[in-house]
């Protein structure tokens, strides 16, 4: 490997999230590139440079780019004793990282979980990310039956009774049981390291809050909306074919595979190799022609009788107090109203669980005018035509919305999939026929 910058050129800074909470992040290098790298496990920053395998690895790095790296909310050296993020909010902060540090146009390198964050942010904010590199790619770790390479029950109680011992000095090699015992095999000299590591990321509560999350989080309707140019890099094994149906929801995605065997300098060379080769391709057009949006859709319940029981001008004052609330609430909300007919809103958000939430604080705040509305929301990849998001998912939004009864949110399964830990919580509101969408689709009653 070639000289590596020492540590102490390493600048480290916070950046403010508009809630008030401190990301800490840190940069090296001062290559043509801007390179974000997020670990798949809760750590601390200041101690991955010194890591075994990954410290000099993330240093080489920094020798042809400049290393972006930061600690979300809740571990490490951003802010602690907050509310354990979901993914949407982790996109949220990472954006707020990449304007702190002036990256317009990075390569997001990930590894498991990680990477469904930076596929989440390259989605929903195309043209913002130069490539994806996607190391042990995987789109969501429960077991189904549509997603046979997710770990069952079994792995995730034996995940759980592990994290039983973070933080303290049997943490990394229970640990490194625990993933040896499916097939993850890591040097042992992560286990010591692990155990310091893991007490200075957060408490063993947050470890288990953060598992159960993505545990339950789902991303592969965010890949199909995914534009920027895309590097998967799994571990040489018997059956590929995760990585394959990965990759065959993301248009253009690469596959280079790796090594087999635990991390070393072998496989982390090779790892060097293949990005180097990968991040000279040109970056995506910065005019996107699609990009993944939560679209919500709301009206007003009975609204032709309102109007004949109130005449033209009592219905006229009423129809504005309304439009103010809703719009005020998609400000809130970091929404962007797309179009309003009649008493009606279309609006489009970065998130799911943020439109969710604007619709139950438009439903909530209505009340006090006498009125009920409906409301649906669907995350999809829609078009971008004239500055305006269109497309079948909009269509599928406006549909779910009409099945909708008074004061009910309904949210397609998408939605669902993408906001564990979100604290929102649902009920099966059954299978629907949406007109003019094929197939029957599974609904679901936001339980306010």
């Amino acid at each position: 490997m070639s000289a590596r910058p020492p540590t102490d050129q390493i600048d480290t800074r916070y950046a403010i999230t508009s809630d008030g909470i401190y990301l800490c992040y840190q940069t090296l290098g001062e290559g043509p590139i801007d390179i974000v790298w997020q670990p798949d496990w809760p750590g601390n920053i200041d101690m991955t440079w010194d890591a075994p395998i990954i410290g000099p690895w993330l240093r080489e790095l920094s020798t042809f780019g400049r290393v972006i790296m930061h600690d979300h909310r809740g571990v490490g050296l951003s802010s602690r004793n907050v509310p354990v993020p979901t993914i949407e909010q982790r996109v949220e902060d990472l954006r707020v990282v990449l304007d702190a540090a002036r990256a317009a146009n990075p390569v997001l390198v990930g590894l498991f979980s990680s990477g469904a964050v930076h596929a989440m942010l390259a989605a929903t904010d195309p043209g913002r990310a130069r490539a994806l590199v996607w190391i042990e790619p995987s789109a969501r770790s429960a077991w189904s039956p549509d997603y046979p390479w997710g770990a069952g029950p079994d792995y995730h109680a034996a995940e759980q009774r592990t994290l039983e011992t973070w933080g303290t000095a049997g943490y990394g090699v229970a640990h490194l049981e625990h993933e040896r015992a499916v097939g993850n095999d890591m040097p042992i000299e992560f286990a010591e390291y692990e155990s310091r590591q893991t007490r200075n990321a957060c408490t063993p509560d947050v470890a288990r809050e953060m598992a159960a999350i993505w545990y339950e989080t789902d991303v592969r309707g965010v890949l199909p909306a995914v534009r920027c140019p895309t590097l998967l890099l799994p571990r040489a094994a018997p059956d590929g074919s995760e990585c394959e149906y990965i990759a065959s929801l993301i248009p253009g995605a690469e596959i280079r595979e790796l090594p087999a065997g635990p991390w070393s300098d072998a496989t982390m060379s090779a790892e060097l190799a293949e990005l180097r080769a990968f991040i000279g391709v040109e970056p995506p057009s910065t005019e996107p022609e699609s990009v993944l949006a939560a679209v919500l859709f709301t009206d007003i319940v009975g609204s032709t009788e309102r109007q004949a029981a109130l005449g033209d001008a009592a219905w006229k004052q009423l129809v504005e107090r309304h439009h103010a609330i809703v719009r005020e609430e998609i400000e809130r909300w970091k929404g962007d109203e797309v179009d309003t007919a009649g008493d009606g809103f279309y609006a489009t958000f970065g998130g799911p669980a943020r439109a969710v939430r604007c619709a139950l604080s438009i439903e909530d705040r209505v009340h006090d005018l006498g009125l009920r509305i409906r409301a649906g929301v669907h995350v999809g990849e829609c078009t971008v035509i004239n500055e305006k998001v269109g497309g079948l998912p909009v269509t599928i939004g406006a549909r779910i919305a009409s099945q909708a009864g008074p004061s009910e949110v309904l949210v397609s399964q998408t939605v669902k999939d993408l906001v564990p830990g979100s604290g929102l919580g649902f009920e099966d509101a059954g299978e629907h026929e949406l007109k003019g969408i094929p197939d029957r689709w599974r609904l679901y009653r936001v339980a306010s």
